[in-house]
């Protein structure tokens, strides 16, 4: 199977080459590889050039955007940006960031997942943190679930879902609609990406509030957002920030912010999220 990957990047200049190094190590090579530039004050497009000069697959594109770090929006933007320059000559498609270490079997794996069912629409492995000299599972999301990082989508399933919306929730709104769709969402756990900065390292202190509003736009609906909220603040051991997450909600909500979703598709969200929080009750 031909695959591309885009990499939205911004001051990378400490990962990237890490990242890219692990590409061509790869047992089965991507067909293409976009590197999005975002506004870099540092040596990331250079040494994107360096590896460009080496390896025909891999090119670099430039986008000039805000400085400010707000999670969602700017990221998609700058895959939207890479994703222009490609053609619609391959199977799957991944976002991937340029922080990350993809163990060589990664994408021969990740073939062998969409060949063995043409059900599955996206598959993903898991992603790991260094702590204490040890590599352990940055346990942000439950196991069912593709992290933003690296997400790969087979091409009709993609087309199917609209792509990638610029909004903070993407990455949570892209499976919901894949299982709207019927396709399946696989995660191996034997796929472990090491992940060299750590999720949200970045991110400024306005957007506490913008994942609540995330809850909101993906039509969770006030108990299920709360839920959620409890959830989400414990896994990153800052239970406070639960009151942070419900004021987003109800911000979004007064200000009646642009759903990700339609009707239809909020409706079933709601009913999907109760089944699963069921089946993990009893």
């Amino acid at each position: 199977m031909k695959y591309y990957i885009v990499i939205p990047s911004h001051n990378e200049e400490k990962f990237i080459a890490l990242t890219l190094e692990s590409l061509v190590q790869q047992t089965v090579l991507p067909a293409k590889v976009v590197v999005v530039n975002d506004n870099s004050t540092d040596r990331t497009a250079e040494i994107v050039q360096e590896f460009a000069q080496k390896h025909s697959w891999i090119t670099l594109v430039n986008k000039t955007s805000d400085a400010i770090h707000l999670p969602g929006s700017k990221v998609i933007q700058a895959f939207q940006k890479g994703l222009e320059t490609l053609d619609h000559d391959y199977d799957f498609i991944v976002k991937a960031d340029a922080d990350l270490i993809f163990p060589d079997n990664y994408f021969e794996t990740i073939i062998r997942h969409f060949k063995s069912d043409e059900t599955i629409g996206m598959a993903g492995g898991f992603a790991y943190i260094e702590k204490n000299n040890d590599w352990i599972l940055e346990n942000l999301t439950d196991k069912d679930h593709i992290r933003g990082a690296f997400k790969a989508y087979r091409k009709v399933c993609f087309e199917q879902i609209g792509g990638l919306k610029p909004a903070m929730g993407w990455d949570t709104v892209d499976e919901l609609l894949c299982n709207f769709y019927n396709w399946k969402v696989v995660t191996d756990e034997s796929l472990k990406v090491k992940h060299l900065k750590p999720t949200g390292a970045n991110y400024n202190q306005a957007s506490r509030y913008k994942q609540g509003e995330a809850f909101y736009t993906l039509g969770y609906g006030f108990f299920i957002t709360a839920i959620a909220s409890v959830k989400l603040a414990m896994r990153k051991g800052k239970p406070l920030l639960f009151l942070d997450y419900l004021n987003g909600f109800w911000k979004a909500k007064s200000e009646k912010k642009t759903m990700l979703v339609t009707p239809e598709q909020a409706k079933f969200v709601r009913s999907y999220r109760w089944k699963k929080m069921k089946e993990k009750l009893f």
